[in-house]
């Protein structure tokens, strides 16, 4: 899987530099999503414009750095959403759970 992290004051920022979020990478994102949604992590941005399929197995790996950051007060953002990620989200109702911003900059922002 290929992922850059940035990390800045509390706030970490994951791209996903992957054209689909399915079963190949679910499971390693799932891993990284452990290991970055720490107590001291304030707001974590997925950036997915590189992502143009996600599957089940890619909102579940979604739903649990959802679950890991609300555990601590922290939040997600999700940036970049393809018109095809946006319509599974929106059909499995989860654009009510995470907020979904066109740019990394307007998610720094709210």
């Amino acid at each position: 899987m290929k992922f850059e992290v940035t990390k800045n004051n509390g706030e970490t920022v994951l791209t996903l530099q992957e054209r689909k979020l399915d079963v190949s990478v679910s499971p390693e994102l799932k891993g990284e999503f452990i290991l970055l949604c720490r107590p001291s992590l304030k707001s974590l941005i997925v950036d997915l414009t590189a992502v143009e399929f996600c599957d089940s197995s890619g909102l579940s790996a979604l739903l649990i750095a959802d679950r890991l950051m609300r555990q601590h007060g922290g939040t997600i953002k999700l940036v970049g959403v393809h018109k095809k990620v946006l319509a599974l989200l929106k059909i499995s109702q989860l654009d009510k759970v995470f907020p979904i911003f066109d740019t990394v900059a307007s998610a720094h922002k709210n």
